[in-house]
C-alpha cells in the first residue's frame, strides 16, 4: 500500500481493537452491561474493517492487465464503500437494537466496577489509536482543516481510520456515562441510553463514510489547484496558444488521468508537433506528480461565436 494508504495507521487501530474488543466481551459477559456488548461488537466491526481496508490496499497493487489497462488502484474505493456497510448494519443497527432492548427489559449490573475499569483503558488505548492516524495524516493533510482533510482527500484509508478512531472514542465516552449513571442511580435504563446513542453515532459515522466513498467510486478528477497548474504547464510554451477543453479523472488514489485538447499553430509540422506535445506532457508531470496518464490531442481553435467556415477553408488552412 502507498504511503497515502496510511498502513501504519491502520495496522496501529487494528491491534488496538482486537485487544479492546476481546476485553469488552469479557466485561459485558461478567457484568451484563448492553453498553459493553455494544461496545465489544463495535470495536469487532472496526477489526473487520481494517482488515478490508488492508486487503483492498493488498488487491490494489495488482498490475495492470487487458481488463483493467489503468491497474486495479480504484478498488480501494469498493473495500472502504464496504466498510460503511459494516459500520451501519453491524456496528450501528445491533447497538441500537440491543439498546431498546436493555430499555424495555432493564436489569442491574454485576461487577459494575469491571466495565468502567475497561472503558477507562479502553479510552487511552483508542487515544493513542487516533493520535497515531492523525499523525500519520498531517503530512498530507497540509494547511487544511481536519473537516476538509476527510472531504477532499482522494484515499479512502487515512480518512476511514479517522472518523472510525473518533467515534470508538466518542462511544467509549458515552458508554462510560451509561454505566456510571446506572451505578450511580441504580437504574439500568441509563445503559440502554448509552447503547442506542452509540449505535447512533455509528450510522451517522458509516453515513459520512459511505458519501464520501461514494464520491470517489463515481469519479472525482483533480482539484482546482492542480487542474490550474496542469494549465499553466501546458500554457507554458508560445507554441500551445490555447488550452481548448480538458478533463482529469482519478484511475487510483494517487493518480490521476489527463486529456486536454490544446490550440497549435496550423503551420507546424508533424515533427513540430510531437516535440510540442512532448514537451508538455513533460511539463505537466514535473508540475503535478500525481499526473500520471496523460493525453494531450493537438487542435486548431475555431471561435464558436465567428462565422462556421466551410469545410474546403478549414482543409486549406491545415495544409498551409
Amino acid at each position: 500500500m502507498s504511503a497515502s494508504g496510511g498502513s501504519k495507521a491502520i495496522i496501529a487501530a487494528l491491534l488496538a481493537n482486537l485487544g479492546i474488543a476481546v476485553t469488552k466481551f469479557i466485561a459485558w459477559a461478567l457484568s451484563g452491561s448492553s453498553s459493553m456488548l455494544a461496545e465489544g461488537v463495535h470495536s469487532l466491526a472496526d477489526s473487520g474493517n481494517q482488515l478490508l481496508l488492508l486487503l483492498g490496499g493488498k488487491r490494489a497493487a495488482k498490475a495492470p492487465d487487458a481488463s483493467h489497462p489503468f491497474g486495479y488502484g480504484r478498488v480501494r474505493y469498493v473495500y472502504a464503500f464496504v466498510v460503511a456497510i459494516v459500520l451501519f448494519s453491524v456496528g450501528g443497527v445491533f447497538s441500537v437494537y440491543e439498546g431498546i432492548s436493555k430499555i424495555r427489559e432493564p436489569h442491574p449490573l454485576e461487577m459494575w466496577w469491571l466495565p468502567l475499569a475497561v472503558l477507562a483503558i479502553a479510552i487511552v488505548l483508542e487515544s493513542l489509536s487516533l493520535r497515531t492516524a492523525m499523525r500519520e495524516s498531517r503530512p498530507l493533510k497540509g494547511s487544511r482543516s481536519w473537516r476538509q482533510f476527510i472531504r477532499e482527500s482522494k484515499a479512502p484509508e487515512l480518512p476511514v481510520v479517522l472518523l472510525e478512531d473518533f467515534a470508538a472514542l466518542l462511544g467509549l465516552v458515552l458508554a462510560f456515562f451509561g454505566v456510571g449513571l446506572t451505578v450511580l442511580t441504580g437504574n439500568a435504563i441509563f445503559d440502554g441510553i448509552a447503547t442506542v446513542a452509540i449505535g447512533v453515532l455509528l450510522v451517522i459515522v458509516a453515513f459520512v463514510v459511505g458519501l464520501e466513498v461514494k464520491s470517489l467510486l463515481v469519479g472525482e478528477g483533480a482539484s482546482v489547484e492542480d487542474a490550474a497548474k496542469i494549465e499553466a504547464a501546458l500554457l507554458h510554451s508560445k507554441d500551445v496558444r490555447r488550452v481548448i477543453h480538458m478533463k482529469t479523472l482519478y484511475v487510483n488514489p494517487d493518480e490521476f488521468m489527463v486529456g486536454a485538447k490544446v490550440d497549435i499553430a496550423p503551420s507546424a509540422t508533424m515533427h513540430e508537433v510531437s516535440v510540442i506535445i512532448n514537451l508538455a506532457e513533460r511539463r505537466v508531470r514535473e508540475a503535478v506528480p500525481a499526473a500520471s496518464v496523460i493525453y494531450i490531442e493537438p487542435d486548431i481553435y475555431l471561435d464558436p461565436n465567428a462565422d462556421t467556415p466551410s469545410t474546403s477553408s478549414i482543409v486549406m488552412l491545415s495544409s498551409d
